[in-house]
């Protein structure tokens, strides 16, 4: 699947203009890993991209991604990246590099969002790894998103949160501020 294609489903699915920021969040830290590890960013991106393409029409942990994955095999995603899809939902195992870095970032680009809107200039590029440390602390803040998962994560990836994720993470949707939205107020 190409990229226009998987664009098309999340613009067919994907209502909130909130939540398609959060997928091309995704998107571009999922190919932030994959030039890391010698991947191709492309279908690493698409993954990212469509991870949530289900969310408005299955919105409860029981059927999203799992009720999504047929829609995704009629319109053509291959079958590994649709078990990449399923992995970061909890159905089935994470095996390989783009699934645990999938499931890894998702959470942390939520944070890393929440951390911007909340500065005075809303602009990522004033985002520091420290902000995000310092809200990281704070678990009123961003209730909703699962430290725990990032932290599962990295430890699956085998790599540091503080050291490398966060500011693979943070530098990949800095250089997309633009399509995040996340330039200022």
């Amino acid at each position: 699947m190409n990229r226009d294609l998987a664009w098309q489903i999340v613009c067919e699915f994907v209502q909130s203009d909130s939540l398609r920021k959060h997928m091309l969040s995704v998107e571009c830290a999922m190919r932030a890993y994959a030039t890391h590890y010698q991947q191709d960013p492309n279908s690493w991106g698409i993954v990212g991209l469509l991870h949530d393409f289900d969310w408005e029409i299955h919105p409860t942990l029981e059927q999203h991604p799992r009720d999504g994955a047929p829609i995704l095999r009629e319109r053509g995603l291959g079958e590994e990246d649709i078990l990449t899809i399923l992995s970061h939902g909890h159905y089935g195992e994470r095996v390989t590099l783009r699934d645990k870095a999938l499931y890894a970032v998702d959470e942390l680009t939520g944070l890393i969002t929440a951390v911007t809107l909340v500065r005075p200039s809303k602009n990522i590029a004033d985002v520091e790894v420290k902000s995000i440390k310092k809200k990281w602390k704070d678990a009123g803040f961003a209730a909703g998103v699962n430290r725990a998962d990032i932290e599962e994560g990295c430890q699956a990836l085998a790599v540091d949160l503080w050291e490398f994720h966060v500011p693979l993470v943070l530098k990949a949707m800095q250089a997309e501020a633009v399509a995040l939205g996340l330039t200022g107020a």
